[in-house]
């Protein structure tokens, strides 16, 4: 069995792997993430490797616990990849990007991907049919837009989200920001796939992240909805590093 954990700036997202399937999955605060993963090991006695990708500049206490129970993978620019990074800067590369394109280039092999992840930020990410990383863009999430037109004006309100009965002509403030934040926001998404299907005749489009269920009722253009994806990435270099 496999642990694979995802550490972010807020929350620990986590998944139990038996080969390539998961068995169970955990959401919990940043700071619960020890006592939680011990909890985890007691449960599946029988997990032997894990991975782990953080933001975090200081999760030496997690190391040790990972390094207690499994034999640690730790995400970083040097891991050993199944595709080749054809990024630039490799060393800048956000761990969330390097895990979605591994798990494209397991879902889809051989397929040209284009991955889109709809969190703190927006990320497109494309693999191409080589296996071949080549890059993508980053754009304000959602909830950065809320907050960036409430900070760079003086009325405008900061408005708590909400995607239930929205209306395109908002006859209030409140429902005026939820439709341009809303619906410009899907229709930049659908605007960027199109682009990128003008460059590639053949592309898989997949949407995972926060944003997906909204997204996914909205988009025009056809996508895949994963919302495990960035998981089963992580567990993805975890097994092909078993056999390097």
């Amino acid at each position: 069995m496999n642990l694979v954990i995802d550490l972010g700036n807020t929350f620990a997202k986590i998944a139990v792997f038996q080969n390539h399937r998961v068995l169970e999955s955990f959401k919990f605060l940043k700071s619960e993430k020890n006592k939680k993963i011990e909890k985890i090991f007691q449960k599946y006695s029988q997990i032997e490797f894990s991975i782990l990708s953080s933001v975090l500049k200081d999760d030496n206490s997690l190391k040790k616990i990972l390094q207690k129970h499994s034999v640690l993978y730790y995400l970083d620019h040097q891991i050993k990849l199944p595709f080749e990074n054809k990024y630039s800067s490799p060393e800048t590369l956000g761990k969330d990007r390097i895990a979605l394109a591994a798990a494209a280039v397991y879902a889809y092999p051989k397929q040209n991907c284009l991955v889109i992840d709809a969190g703190t930020c927006v990320t497109y990410d494309v693999v191409n049919s080589e296996s071949e990383y080549l890059g993508g863009g980053i754009s304000p999430g959602l909830q950065m837009r809320f907050q960036a037109v409430h900070k760079f004006t003086e009325k405008l309100p900061l408005i708590q989200s909400d995607s239930n009965h929205l209306k395109l002509i908002g006859n209030s403030t409140k429902e005026s920001l939820r439709s341009g934040i809303y619906f410009g926001f899907a229709a930049e998404i659908d605007g960027m796939i199109s682009r990128y299907y003008s460059e590639f005749k053949d592309l898989t489009v997949i949407l995972t992240g926060g944003d997906l269920l909204f997204l996914s009722k909205r988009l025009k253009n056809s996508i895949f909805a994963n919302s495990n994806f960035l998981l089963e990435g992580l567990n993805y270099i975890l097994e092909y590093n078993k056999t390097q």
